[in-house]
């Protein structure tokens, strides 16, 4: 039999997972990524542990499933997206930590083209807001950081790449430097049209082109890892950016057809086929995939602090030992008992865009416990998702029917049952809940032949668990209404 090694490599972690034809996880592997914060809002990673990781993932996933990498069929790479590494181009090594995505040590460039009046041409041309949530003022920081930063990006000597270029740049030891549409729709610096990288966008931002990779389909023959890896030459046949992976891996095939990912952030994708919606409420039009040269469109809401909030209660608070105790720590009380939790801790997302929000806990009384907090800030997950709902089906003019869950969170029963009952409809839950790394396989298998079409996909695909709404249209209502309170206060904070 053949398997692809689909790699994910995210905020968090890297991960390999070891696919058959028939969907099964023949093994895997994932080891955590480290973050720094050597500032507030500030968030970096280590170049080089990002490519160490993956190629330890890839090592151990093989051995665990007793292969060779001749019985490899291809590579497929999912990454996280925006977080942006530059390098000397001579030596292959970061000049810089990788500024990761939410970030905010780039946002006075942001705000500083913002009061130049640059917002709605940027917006037409790549779909985005200006915000230092996408790559272009990383890059621009980073120049300006390093020593003749911009004289020697103009000399031809460094190079900029998201995690996807880093990756096949070192897999490929040096021969390819490429970067899939999807990857490069999230720059600020990519024309979602043409999806070529625009002459009067590098000169805004003042990044010079010979930095930038070479934009490819998300599926095809797109790179090589070189045989001196692991033995023998394998071709890497996807590469797209984790939400857009998901959407592809949840078989979100149809214009309509919405996911959440449920990970350190949240975010929600809807599917609109050929058709470029631009949102009036906040919303990111962004390119799903391109495939033999065809676009698919998406529309998207960010939300920056999901998973990264339980993280918090476990970590920053100590509540909870683990991740896995979050459930039962919230099950142990009835209610939130009128606690709301605003997890802003690095802004809020779509569709308010407020870079410089702060997080904040209403509703604090007496006998308010550690239960109640917790409870508070997973419901407060659902609460954002009914945010980004409620501006897509707006700008879509296309009424949500069901939502499509994956990612760490998503496990979570209780999380899916209260999503269900604040949005009002299905949440369904698929077997495999990664399908970051699920969708980064399908598009390379079939781009590699594996799968002879999409309506063998859907054949195969299995949902693991149906939420259906149980919640009274009054408690859904008074739910709500306090949560745009509470939304209204923090943003009314941040203007003091």
């Amino acid at each position: 039999m053949s398997y692809i090694c689909a790699i994910d490599q995210g905020t968090s972690s890297s991960r390999a997972m070891l696919f058959d034809a028939d969907l099964n996880v023949i093994a895997s592997h994932q080891v955590p990524i480290k973050a720094y914060y050597p500032n507030p809002g500030w968030v970096e990673q280590d170049p080089q542990e990002i490519i160490d990781s993956v190629i330890t993932v890839i090592r151990e996933t093989l051995r665990d499933a007793k292969l060779d990498a001749k019985d490899v069929l291809a590579f497929a790479i999912t990454n996280q997206r925006e977080t942006t590494i530059v390098w000397d181009k001579a030596t292959g090594k970061a000049v810089y930590p990788a500024i990761v995505w939410q970030s905010r040590q780039s946002s006075f460039y942001c705000e500083d083209l913002k009061t130049k009046g640059f917002e709605p041409f940027i917006k037409k041309k790549t779909g985005l807001v200006i915000d230092s949530y996408f790559s272009a003022s990383k890059i621009r920081f980073i120049l300006d950081e390093i020593e003749d930063g911009q004289k020697r990006a103009e000399a031809g000597e460094l190079a900029f790449g998201t995690v996807d270029t880093w990756l096949v740049h070192h897999l490929s030891m040096g021969k390819d430097f490429v970067t899939d549409v999807t990857n490069a729709s999230r720059t600020l610096l990519m024309n979602i049209e043409k999806c070529e990288w625009d002459p009067k966008l590098l000169d805004i931002w003042n990044i010079p082109i010979n930095m930038l990779p070479k934009i490819v389909d998300t599926a095809g023959s797109l790179a090589e890892c070189d045989a001196s890896w692991f033995g023998h030459a394998i071709p890497i046949a996807s590469l797209v950016g984790d939400q857009q992976a998901a959407l592809f891996g949840q078989l979100c095939l149809e214009a309509g057809d919405v996911k959440n990912t449920y990970g350190t952030g949240c975010f929600l994708l809807m599917n609109t086929g050929d058709k470029k919606i631009e949102s009036k409420n906040g919303l990111l039009t962004t390119i799903a995939w391109r495939r033999n040269g065809k676009i698919n469109y998406a529309l998207e809401g960010s939300v920056f602090i999901a998973g990264a909030a339980i993280q918090w209660l476990r970590d920053g608070l100590h509540f909870i030992e683990s991740s896995l105790e979050c459930e039962n720590k919230a099950l142990s009380v009835s209610t939130s008992d009128g606690v709301v939790v605003v997890p802003a801790f690095v802004g809020l997302g779509a569709p308010y865009w407020q870079s410089d929000a702060k997080g904040a806990i209403f509703g604090l009384t007496r006998g308010t416990t550690d239960a109640h907090i917790v409870r508070a800030t997973l419901e407060s997950l659902a609460l954002q998702t009914y945010d980004v709902v409620q501006a897509m089906q707006e700008d879509s003019y296309i009424k949500l029917t069901k939502l499509q869950v994956d990612g760490g969170a998503s496990k979570n029963d209780y999380l899916m049952q209260y999503q269900a009952g604040i949005l009002g409809v299905d949440v369904i839950r698929p077997v495999i809940a990664e399908t970051t790394a699920l969708g980064a396989f399908l598009l390379a298998g079939l781009a590699m032949g594996m799968f002879k079409d999409e309506q063998e996909l859907m054949a195969k695909w299995r949902s693991e668990k149906l939420f259906k709404p149980n919640m009274l249209k009054t408690e859904q209502s008074d739910i709500l209404e306090q949560w745009k309170h509470a939304i209204k206060a923090v943003l009314k904070f941040n203007d003091l």
